[in-house]
């Protein structure tokens, strides 16, 4: 057992007593020695293993935008895309050709009377009557554009023939008759009508009895004259009032 040494609260005498679990308290204890010197520094422990892997962390906050970087170079042309579904029916349009003006007519016998408008008695389309039978002139409801056409067939002797306007020639035909057959003269033009200008056809003599012959037609052979509107030329159109 090992002892303690203790000094005696009476006498001052020093007692070794055993060191029991006796309470002490009447015993002084000695006077603390001086701090003893630091040891020499123990070697590094051995690495210790490696720890689990930790929860992730809370994601931080968003930073700033970033400057904008420097443009690219173009890429190269895509494949073409499939074609697009049609669109819808769009509405009805306005025809542009709401204003008609045509006539087409012919003879029905041969014709020699010089220096008067022929009259053409049968028609094959008059539907807006712009032509009339009974003088034998087209008369201008329609400002605009014409085309005037006529292939006439020829008998007896050479034949001159005149289209008119307003009483003016406009275009000559001459036809040079060879005795036993049945020739043909025909012509064309273009005129810019007014209102109530007149245009048509007749056999021009000039004072010449020579050239004063006949236009022919049978059941075989036609004379015919013709003409219609290409593009009208309204200065008050009645379809603006209705778009209003």
């Amino acid at each position: 057992m090992a002892a303690q040494l203790c000094l005696s609260q009476e006498a001052g005498d020093k007692v070794i007593t055993p060191d029991g679990r006796e309470p002490c308290a009447r015993w002084l204890s000695g006077v603390p020695g001086t701090p003893g010197f630091d040891g020499i520094p123990g070697r590094d422990g051995r690495e210790g293993r490696e720890g689990e892997k930790g929860n992730d962390g809370e994601p931080g906050s968003r930073g700033l935008k970033g400057i904008p970087g420097e443009l690219g170079v173009e890429g190269p042309t895509g494949h073409p895309g499939f074609p697009g579904n049609p669109g819808l029916k769009g509405e009805k349009g306005e025809s542009y050709f709401t204003y008609h003006s045509a006539f087409s007519v012919g003879l029905t016998e041969e014709i020699s009377i010089p220096d008067t408008p022929i009259r053409f008695n049968k028609a094959f389309y008059n539907e807006q009557h712009d032509y009339d039978e009974i003088s034998g002139k087209f008369r201008c409801v329609i400002p605009g554009i014409y085309f005037f056409t006529y292939h006439l067939t020829v008998h007896g002797k050479q034949t001159q023939v005149a289209l008119y306007r307003n009483g003016r020639t406009v275009a000559f035909t001459l036809d040079q008759f060879h005795n036993g057959d049945l020739d043909q003269a025909s012509g064309g033009t273009i005129l810019n009508l007014a209102s109530g200008d007149e245009v048509w056809l007749q056999v021009y003599s000039g004072g010449e009895e020579e050239f004063i012959g006949g236009v022919y037609a049978d059941i075989t052979s036609d004379s015919t004259f013709s003409g219609f509107l290409l593009s009208p030329k309204l200065q008050n159109n009645p379809l603006d009032n209705r778009r209003r």
